[in-house]
């Protein structure tokens, strides 16, 4: 079992959750070019290691939170609220 602890209600079981994926910043589909622009809707590095990912509490408070976890072990090493400073949200 894997435990999520999230920024606003607290270690909780990831079944909790929904995976979004990993984090990224959303390119300017404006300036972008059609090969971004899939690279970034498509493409994942599904690294072995240390990732930023993104996961929406479904059955909790429903709010997204930011994870950086190793893919691995399922170590989690920082939670925040996504889209805000890690460190005003420490968990």
């Amino acid at each position: 079992m894997i435990l999520l602890p999230c920024a606003w209600c607290g270690p909780r079981d990831a079944g909790e959750f929904q995976h979004v994926g990993e984090a990224a910043v959303r390119p300017d589909p404006r300036t972008v070019t059609p090969r971004e622009w899939r690279a970034y809707l498509y493409l994942r590095a599904n690294p072995c290691g240390w990732t930023t990912e993104t996961w929406y509490h479904r059955m909790g408070c429903r709010r997204f939170i930011r994870v950086e976890r190793h893919t691995e072990t399922n170590e989690i090493r920082s939670v925040s609220a996504a889209g805000v400073p890690a460190e005003e949200t420490a968990g």
